[in-house]
């Protein structure tokens, strides 16, 4: 068999190895993007044929009210979840990392929370946070009472369903501490050492050589950060709906009015468009995020 031959064959079996992921990409993402983007133009009310209409679904988005508010509240979400739920994980990465008695037990409660699904989550928390015989009623509400401040009503006050939200998401970070803490293990010893040599303290070795070591972890779990806040939608889709009382457009976001103008109000073309300027945003963040990452991200050799 000449080499020419033999090239061929490894080509060969190499393609039939990849080939299930390679049907799969075509029939299940690649397929129903283009077929989202041709719908994205068109009319299309579920039960009839799509009608070519162009950029009157995109054109739409500029004046409609709903979309801007829905928007503007993903990102404040986003605003406000990501730098908390960055801080909230290195610092319990940072103290699971030093010598720590039953560390694998403390590690394993961070963790399981993210292998509960979100349906389950947000039925948990929607007892916690019931206005009458929740724990969180119970227990913080009843000592600010006591204090003389009023209580929140955590989900039926439009005003606290926004911090509510962002509690219950910041409850689900287990898997970002884990990967902090491996990358911190990671960290060299010897350059710890040189530091606290050279007169540094704890805070400014953690600062000034342990986060630099870390900073590409710390970009990839800021980047799947914002994927996660740009995508919310089970947790304030349940609550909102089994909040009897309270106000649901205080919990509504961008992915939950794309999910209802293509499955209530059966307008598949708007929420196809919806979907591609979600896309779009989320493409044009990470891109912002890695040409921000060249100066503050180090890379190990």
């Amino acid at each position: 068999m000449s080499a020419r031959d033999a090239q061929l064959k490894r080509d060969v079996a190499g393609w039939l190895w990849v080939s299930p992921w390679v049907f799969g990409f075509l029939a299940f993402l690649l397929g129903p993007m283009l077929v989202s983007l041709y719908y994205s133009f068109t009319d299309y009310p579920l039960l009839e044929p799509p009608i070519w209409t162009g950029l009157d679904n995109y054109r739409r988005m500029l004046s409609d009210e709903t979309f801007r508010a829905v928007l503007w509240r993903t990102a404040k979400f986003a605003i406000i979840f990501i730098p908390l739920a960055t801080v909230f994980s290195l610092a319990i990465a940072g103290l699971l990392n030093g010598k720590v008695k039953a560390g694998g037990f403390f590690q394993a409660a961070v963790f399981i929370p993210t292998l509960v699904p979100m349906a389950g989550s947000a039925m948990i928390w929607l007892w916690m946070l019931n206005g009458e015989y929740g724990l969180i009623n119970l227990s913080i509400n009843r000592t600010l009472g006591w204090a003389g401040v009023s209580a929140p009503n955590w989900l039926s006050d439009s005003k606290w369903a926004m911090p509510s939200i962002v509690m219950i998401s910041l409850w689900s970070i287990g898997q970002m501490v884990i990967v902090y803490l491996a990358a911190l293990k990671e960290v060299p010893d010897e350059m710890l050492e040189a530091a606290a040599i050279d007169g540094m303290g704890p805070i400014r070795r953690y600062l000034s050589v342990v986060l630099p070591l870390i900073s590409p972890v710390i970009l990839f779990n800021v980047v799947t950060l914002m994927i996660g806040a740009l995508q919310i939608f089970a947790i304030p889709y349940i609550l909102s709906a089994a909040t009897p009382g309270g106000d649901p457009r205080a919990m509504y976001f961008y992915t939950m009015y794309m999910y209802d103008n293509g499955f209530r109000y059966g307008q598949m073309g708007y929420a196809s468009a919806q979907a591609w300027v979600q896309l779009l945003i989320t493409l044009g963040l990470t891109a912002m995020l890695f040409i921000a990452s060249k100066r503050l991200v180090h890379y190990r050799a």
